[in-house]
């Protein structure tokens, strides 16, 4: 009895050892090939665009009896033309001469001049980097208390914020917004913004962007905003942004690429190749912009250097 009690003792502990060891390991081999994980599997964020949109001009051919007036309005559908551009502000005239390449006061037919979309918009697609109050904060009078909270804090933009979202690998913009959805660095952004125009001492509401600025760095006004897949219907619209001439003119001059990564995404059902560099009308409705067949819409031409019609 005492051997068999000194065999026993040892030969369960090593047995129940060995036992548990062979459990967990086809416990765990079940596991690994369940793949059983409670962390979501992140939504892939949309390639870049392998070219950006570009600012440019429309050439054209003054006819019989033309005026600078009546080109604006009926090539580049811009009702308010003879109030931006005024006779009673002669400084503005000289300003659309140069912009054009010729004095508007002595057209002849057969002059060409060069025509640019007024306060024209870019549709832009990136990645979210980073957040800032669109306005500096206040100073508190007491000290700050620091509470630990595992919840991450997404900031309030719904009176404005100032967003730094990365559209190319190389090429970042800063986007100002007012938004009531939930942001947070990662994100991909969509929007429609308004481009920058050049600044034009004594003539506050020049219509024209400049050609010859870089996009990167540069400071836009979005409208038409979305974050990853939620668009924000509460967001201004981009007949809002000041100024602009979008209600007066009944649409808005929109820059953009086609491409599943890029114009494609607002479905205006325009039949581009990937790639191509558009300057499109698009007809203003209840406050949303779309693309109707046969409106004007041109693509750019790198050897002319100027939008050609599509």
């Amino acid at each position: 009895m005492p051997i068999m009690i000194v065999l026993a003792v040892p030969t369960f502990i090593y047995g129940a050892h060995a036992g548990s060891g062979v459990l967990s390991s086809v416990t765990n081999m079940f596991y690994t090939l369940s793949n059983v994980s409670n962390e979501p599997t992140p939504t892939p964020l949309p390639a870049f665009p392998t070219v950006l949109p570009r600012v440019g001009v429309i050439e054209h051919t003054i006819g019989e009896g033309d005026n600078c007036d009546a080109v604006l309005t009926y090539k580049m559908n811009m009702l308010g033309a003879s109030e931006i551009f005024s006779d009673t502000n002669p400084s503005t005239v000289q300003q659309l001469g140069k912009d054009v390449g010729l004095d508007c006061h002595r057209l002849q037919p057969g002059m060409t001049m060069h025509l640019s979309p007024q306060y024209p918009l870019v549709a832009l697609g990136g990645v979210l980097l980073k957040i800032e109050p669109a306005t500096a904060r206040e100073v508190l009078p007491t000290p700050l208390i620091k509470v630990q909270s595992k919840e991450e804090y997404a900031p309030d933009c719904s009176h404005g914020c100032l967003l730094t979202v990365r559209i190319t690998p190389e090429v970042k913009v800063r986007l100002t917004v007012h938004t009531t959805l939930s942001l947070h660095p990662g994100a991909w952004i969509w929007t429609q913004a308004r481009l920058a125009r050049k600044a034009i001492p004594n003539f506050p509401n020049y219509p024209y962007a400049d050609p010859n600025a870089s996009l990167n760095g540069m400071a836009l006004q979005a409208c038409d905003f979305q974050a990853n897949d939620t668009h924000d219907d509460d967001s201004l619209a981009c007949s809002q942004l000041d100024p602009n001439s979008i209600d007066t003119d009944g649409g808005s001059w929109l820059f953009g690429v086609a491409g599943s990564n890029a114009l494609d995404h607002w479905h205006y059902k325009i039949k581009a190749p990937a790639g191509t560099q558009i300057l499109v009308w698009l007809q203003e409705h209840g406050g949303r912009l779309s693309y109707h067949a046969g409106d004007p819409i041109y693509r750019y031409d790198p050897a002319t250097r100027l939008y050609v019609k599509l």
